[in-house]
């Protein structure tokens, strides 16, 4: 109770303060000139296409499952079952291990799939900044997040330089960051690869990939956050109607997918997964 009170009484000062600051002549001027965001390139593209719809719903149901799996991997004491390698018998890891590696993948080549496209169509420009004026822009956003006056959401035209610098750093950074340690910590690595695991030992992989999946919980967190409280029926429009307009399509679009988060949830337990591990290695209690 006394923490849940100190959050409070900490985020009250920061709202507080941060409506002070921006109430300054020296900030005031600060915001005029940097509204929170700046022009695109006039080639960017408007709106979001339905290949971008599908890549951030297949994204989010295999992240969900991805840290799920990783979190119990991290718990488990006495897996369920086991899966072997047909091709390497002494490639013997914990069933949840082998889901975990396998949503991997499908995660892996859905990312690529989502660089490919987003740079053959220009909606690149939408989340790799373009100018230096991002960061100007990215401070009076997050100036403007704090006080509760918000800046102008307007997402199916463009992104305000805060997201886009969250945006960018997910796709960019996190991403690959998750990737390469997850390569380090899972059978793919070269077990005969001695040099190159000193350079790159598994315990340094360790201590970044659970901090990068805490980044991934929070991300997620603040975004489905700022979705339903910046106009909600129109940001589910954007992303999963493909038209920017208030109307419910969006939304009942959003349920169904949720939906079917909900039961691969519920279907992610060894039962249902070890027929489908058993067709690519031996599945063993």
């Amino acid at each position: 109770m006394r923490g849940l009170i100190s959050l409070l009484v900490l985020a009250a000062v920061v709202v507080f303060g941060a409506r002070w600051m921006i109430e300054t002549a020296p900030l005031q001027v600060f915001l005029h000139d940097h509204p929170g965001e700046y022009p695109l390139p006039e080639s960017a593209p408007v709106g979001i296409p339905a290949w971008l719809s599908w890549a951030h719903f297949f994204n989010v149901f295999l992240m969900i499952l991805i840290i799920r799996t990783g979190l119990t991997i991290r718990t488990e004491k006495r897996p369920a079952a086991y899966w072997t390698s047909r091709r390497n018998p002494g490639n013997r890891i914990s069933l949840t291990a082998w889901f975990h590696q396998a949503l991997d993948l499908l995660w892996i080549v859905n990312g690529f799939v989502f660089i490919a496209l987003l740079f053959g169509t220009g909606q690149w420009m939408r989340v790799v900044p373009t100018s230096w004026e991002v960061f100007p822009n990215a401070l009076s956003a997050l100036l403007q997040y704090l006080s509760l006056d918000w800046p102008t959401e307007d997402g199916w035209v463009n992104y305000n330089s805060l997201q886009q610098l969250a945006y960018f750093s997910t796709v960019f950074l996190a991403a690959p960051l998750a990737v390469v340690t997850g390569v380090r910590m899972s059978g793919l690595w070269p077990a005969s690869a001695k040099r190159l695991s000193r350079l790159y030992p598994v315990e340094a992989a360790r201590a970044i990939h659970f901090p990068v999946m805490l980044y991934f919980c929070g991300f997620i967190f603040i975004h489905v956050a700022l979705v339903l409280s910046t106009g909600a029926l129109r940001n589910l429009n954007h992303m999963y109607g493909g038209q920017d307009a208030v109307n419910w399509t969006g939304f009942w679009i959003f349920f169904g997918s949720i939906v079917i988060m909900a039961v691969g949830w519920i279907a992610a337990r060894p039962l249902v997964i070890a027929p489908v591990a058993s067709l690519f290695g031996k599945v063993s209690r």
